[in-house]
């Protein structure tokens, strides 16, 4: 195989999180701001693409994401009012940079 499996990192849920609102927060994907879902995987380990799409499932079943759906597909933008929880993803992404 032409990945060293000792290169690939274990990602948490936790991580997967606060990579995806780290990205749309430097984005500017608040209230009426929005991205296609399908850009949200982008910038993953192709690997673990899957589990970032579940991770955006999550995070909209805990009400930090907003779900948009528009003629052209799904939209996604962050909830600003769940800060404390925003902030607690990304700060768990961070810690493993």
């Amino acid at each position: 195989s032409k990945y060293n499996i000792i290169d690939f990192k274990m990602w948490s849920d936790e991580e997967i999180k606060g990579k995806i609102l780290h990205k749309l927060s430097r984005l500017g994907k608040f209230k009426h701001s929005h991205t296609s879902i399908d850009n949200v995987p982008k910038g993953f380990p192709p690997e673990i693409r899957k589990r970032v799409k579940d991770m955006a499932k999550e995070l909209k079943r805990e009400g930090i994401l907003f779900s948009k759906p528009t003629h052209y597909g799904e939209e996604v933008s962050i909830n600003a009012n769940m800060k404390e929880k925003i902030i607690y993803y990304i700060n768990k992404f961070l810690e493993t940079k």
